[in-house]
């Protein structure tokens, strides 16, 4: 009776596992917007911006999720793109223009990221003009008292174009009062735009003034942010990364003044970041501010500088807009941005995370499928631990040796539970044998495991990268769901029952292995191994299809080396063989 209800129990328990990590996973991950939802048309007036953000749909990718704001998008762009004012940018890794109204950087599209895992989805966009559902720019200008300044209508006067990393450009503007303003605008061959701005004061008396640049951006195309992973406002200050505050706290707070000097101040989502990195050995203050309507800044403002007559000065800052490429980031680091490459939320244990990245991106290097890179990581990691596995057979194998005196001993001793646990401690210590040893290996392998699920969720060298057949990105959930028989029928099961074909292998390999291990001497126990494994393939179903790919590699990997060990402990093996036999026999005879 005391088993069957246990077994209950552990059914029950189970089942709260399985649909409470859905719960959990549809708020901690929600996915885009339907397509029943986003093809619907909002009533006359309505706008997503202007209902509860609580409602707002974002996803990992990031990027407007509603269809109205979308096609809206698409018409400013056409209007506003068209201006023959512009100033086009053509560089190696970006696209786009500059705004010489208000002398800001408001369209840019990355060349060598697609927006989906389709070859013709087209280059992400990351900056957008100001008044467009995804707004998205930086602006670089002056404030100051009794003193004519340009501002956000102010036109400028171009000379030179396109930019691109051999050709800047200049923008001039003259106050008609004895000052005239410059910015030279410059780009590398990655994802910096470096603004040097200069005012000239040609009048009789000295004038005072403090450069700016700022950053201003909708979080209707944040990406999800998440307790593992940041999306939102970020910087470095006095040399350490802060990831303490999101859009909600911004908009709860009004303005966010962070502590320290800033090394670089922006925004960043899982895969992309825009950042302000400020001349160096300048003071400066800097901010979060919200605008209202999903609207926020992120401010640097260089310390009010006194201009003499006859003088001029120049302030310059550098405008990170791209991708959140590691080598990237590291490559700039060491030019002088203080931990620019922390930019990428590794979090606590990125001193373990990072070795693993690094890894396996050069294994990536070497075989040139990212697939096949994880499975061969996989592979090098069960051989470092297969020592471990060594010995974990070992003592299973003298567990199973001791097994009669630990039965005399629960017998002798079943009244004294104290002295029972004493005398069988007092024989593990004569035996030679550790009753832990069989953890190890497991123990191991979850910083592994955490390590390469950070990989795969934040790593953009991860993204849209496939394996083989159906698999086109390992880092997303397997897209071949069984229940609509892969795409084949017209509906998407809800996430805890969209098991793919990598969620039912993983299952089956973590069947087999536990099969294999001799049985567990409580038969509650035993039916808790024979239930976990298809727990296990609900639970992972929406894990990346390279995650799931590393445990089922491992899981066979393991049946391979239980296999070979079982041949250098043939009493373990004899034993799971007796163990299997009798409990066959009593199934017959129930």
């Amino acid at each position: 009776m005391d088993n069957q209800r246990n077994l209950i129990l552990a059914i029950v328990l189970c089942a709260v596992v399985l649909f409470g990590w859905d719960f959990a996973i549809s708020k901690l991950y929600p996915e885009p917007a339907s397509v029943a939802q986003s093809q619907r048309v909002d009533a006359p007036g309505e706008r997503l911006e202007d209902q509860d953000p609580a409602k707002i749909k974002r996803t990992r990718e990031g990027g407007l999720t509603n269809a109205a704001d979308r096609a809206e998008e698409e018409r400013d762009l056409k209007v506003d793109l068209a201006s023959p004012d512009r100033v086009k940018i053509d560089a190696p890794e970006i696209a786009g223009s500059l705004n010489p109204i208000g002398a800001r950087v408001d369209d840019i599209v990355l060349k060598t990221h697609r927006q989906t895992v389709d070859k013709d989805s087209g280059p992400v966009r990351l900056l957008s003009p100001y008044g467009t559902p995804a707004q998205y720019f930086a602006q670089f200008g002056w404030v100051g008292d009794n003193v004519t300044l340009p501002d956000a209508r102010t036109k400028w006067r171009v000379e030179g174009g396109p930019l691109s990393p051999d050709t800047p450009v200049t923008l001039r503007w003259d106050n008609g009062e004895g000052q005239s303003f410059r910015i030279v605008f410059s780009v590398d061959d990655r994802y910096m735009i470096t603004a040097k701005q200069t005012v000239q004061n040609n009048a009789d008396s000295p004038i005072a003034l403090r450069p700016y640049a700022f950053i201003n951006r909708t979080s209707l195309t944040a990406s999800t942010d998440t307790w593992n992973v940041h999306s939102g406002p970020i910087g470095a200050f006095n040399d350490s990364v802060d990831f303490g505050n999101n859009y909600d706290d911004v908009a709860e707070a009004g303005t966010i003044d962070p502590k320290g000097a800033a090394d670089w101040i922006g925004f960043t989502d899982i895969y992309w970041l825009s950042a302000l990195i400020p001349d160096s050995g300048s003071k400066t203050s800097s901010e979060f501010r919200s605008l209202g309507n999903e609207k926020f800044r992120a401010d640097l403002i260089y310390d009010t500088v006194a201009v003499p007559a006859g003088k001029q000065y120049t302030r310059t800052t550098r405008l990170f807009a791209g991708a959140k490429e590691s080598d990237v980031l590291d490559a700039y680091e060491d030019q002088g941005i203080s931990k620019f490459g922390l930019a990428i939320d590794w979090g606590w244990f990125r001193w373990f995370e990072r070795p693993i990245f690094l890894l396996l991106n050069k294994i990536y290097d070497l075989v040139g499928n990212f697939g096949v890179a994880i499975i061969l990581l996989t592979v090098i990691i069960r051989g470092l631990m297969f020592p471990v596995a060594q010995r974990q057979f070992a003592s299973m194998a003298g567990m199973r040796a001791i097994q009669p005196k630990m039965k005399a001993i629960q017998a002798r001793y079943k009244d004294d539970k104290p002295k029972q646990q004493q005398e069988i401690m007092a024989l593990y210590k004569k035996e030679g044998v550790n009753p832990l040893a069989g953890c190890l290996p497991l123990i191991l392998q979850i910083p592994i495991f955490f390590a390469l699920y950070k990989t795969l969720l934040l790593a953009i060298e991860m993204r849209h990268k496939p394996f083989v057949l159906w698999i086109q990105d390992l880092s997303a959930p397997d897209p071949a769901t069984i229940l609509n028989l892969f795409g084949l029928l017209p509906f998407t099961p809800p996430s805890f029952l969209a098991i793919g074909v990598l969620a039912l292998l993983l299952g089956v390999t973590m069947f087999l292995q536990f099969r294999l291990n001799p049985s567990a001497q409580d038969p509650v126990q035993q039916q808790m191994f024979m239930i976990m494994p298809w727990v296990l393939m609900f639970v992972m179903a929406p894990f990346a299809a390279g995650l799931l790919l590393y445990w089922i590699t491992s899981n066979i990997l393991t049946l391979a080396q239980q296999k070979y060990l079982y041949s250098k402990h043939p009493q373990l093996k004899a034993q799971a063989e007796k163990d299997k036999a009798a409990k066959a026999d009593a199934q017959v005879v129930d």
